[in-house]
């Protein structure tokens, strides 16, 4: 009975321990993290359209600002989730709600990236559904922590503030739009920085960095589906049997060296100050963004003979993404744990890897070169750089 009542009962939201023992992602984390899957498909699957249809530069701005509301709902809930996680009753409705608003965001990403009559609508509704009970929570964490109510409430009037400015997105005429949108991204971006000036939060290092490991995974199982869908091909098709067999396994690769490079260095200990903190924190946007385009450069590979792209270009989709996500990887992980000799290396092969797209058989090139990143980020482990 006593336990009975106690899971029933609302608990005080105070601070987690940030040194607690063998704290893991919660159950509600990780189906958190699975209504996120469905936004990540949309927006890979909006830019492999744009980019089928030759659309290249207009698709990846659609793209970045699709992907960002979807990554920036997800990282708040991660950062407040480590520092004052009380998974009682209301805790687990108000992160319902924000899941709500994730499957409405990923629902209206289809209209927001449409590149001739982008209508925001049903993308802002969602967002704002995401983003109010967020603040609810952090309006919550400064009832209960004092310790901590600057801070706090700072997030919580920041969070509310900027989602009044949302609204003019769906009043703006249509030229004035995105540039309403990267306003709103720096408004965004701003809250953490406002709010942790009055006084750090707390948060386990070890949780977070099993956070964002754990979301890498998610968006690299795009890439494995669309890496599947060269194999469903070949159960379709003998007159490519070869190409499509080797495209899947050329993708295979690409997506292990992924997974590999990523995971070859702990991470938990470059998180020492709020300064590095947020600059881990906000550079993964360039990981997870990188990484699900991925899947769209398969897909392109895929349809290389009906897309409206040169071939230099169709190569590009896939070789792009693997260059920015090897040099942002490099620069938030590697970097500080490996020789000067490897970090001399792994950013000149992110070069090499880019400029792959001009060359024949690109994807396989790509792919040999992101297997020598991983050796070579693997040599280095242990050996820490003074950079």
């Amino acid at each position: 009975m006593t336990s009975a009542v106690h899971r029933s009962a609302l608990r005080r939201m105070t601070m987690r321990d940030p040194d607690e023992p063998h704290r893991a992602a919660s159950s509600l984390e990780l189906l958190f993290d699975l209504v996120f899957v469905v936004g990540v498909s949309f927006a890979s699957v909006g830019l492999h359209h744009d980019l089928g249809e030759g659309e290249v530069a207009r698709g990846v701005l659609a793209y970045t600002t699709a992907f960002f509301g979807l990554w920036w709902a997800w990282m708040n809930f991660t950062w407040f989730a480590t520092s004052f996680d009380t998974d009682d009753w209301l805790y687990r409705i108000a992160t319902v709600v924000q899941m709500g608003g994730a499957l409405t965001y990923a629902a209206g990403l289809p209209a927001l990236m449409n590149l001739e009559h982008p209508d925001f609508t049903l993308g802002v509704t969602g967002y704002i559904i995401m983003r109010l009970p967020m603040s609810f929570q952090w309006f919550r964490a400064s009832w209960s922590e004092p310790s901590t109510r600057r801070a706090t409430l700072r997030y919580a009037v920041g969070i509310l503030v900027v989602q009044c400015y949302w609204v003019l997105l769906l009043v703006v005429p249509d030229d004035m739009k995105y540039p309403t949108f990267f306003v709103g991204i720096v408004l965004e971006l701003g809250v953490p920085v406002f709010a942790e000036g009055a006084g750090s939060t707390p948060w386990h290092s070890r949780h977070i960095t099993e956070r964002y490991g754990l979301f890498t995974l998610i968006v690299l199982g795009e890439s494995i589906l669309a890496s599947t869908n060269a194999v469903v091909e070949v159960s379709h098709s003998t007159e490519h049997l070869a190409e499509l067999v080797l495209l899947a396994a050329t993708s295979l690769v690409i997506i292990v060296c992924f997974w590999w490079i990523y995971f070859a260095f702990p991470q938990h200990g470059l998180l020492t100050s709020i300064r590095t903190a947020l600059g881990w924190g906000y550079g993964h946007y360039v990981v997870f963004a990188s990484a699900a385009a991925l899947s769209a450069g398969i897909e392109i590979q895929l349809d290389s003979s009906s897309v409206h792209l040169s071939s230099v270009a169709a190569a590009a989709t896939l070789a792009v993404p693997c260059a920015v996500y090897l040099a942002m990887v490099w620069f938030l992980v590697v970097r500080r744990q490996s020789s000067r000799i490897v970090n001399a290396a792994v950013p000149a092969l992110a070069v090499l890897v880019a400029l792959a797209s001009f060359v024949p058989h690109a994807p396989q090139v790509v792919a040999a070169l992101m297997v020598v990143a991983v050796v070579t980020v693997v040599s280095g482990r242990g050996r820490r750089s003074s950079l």
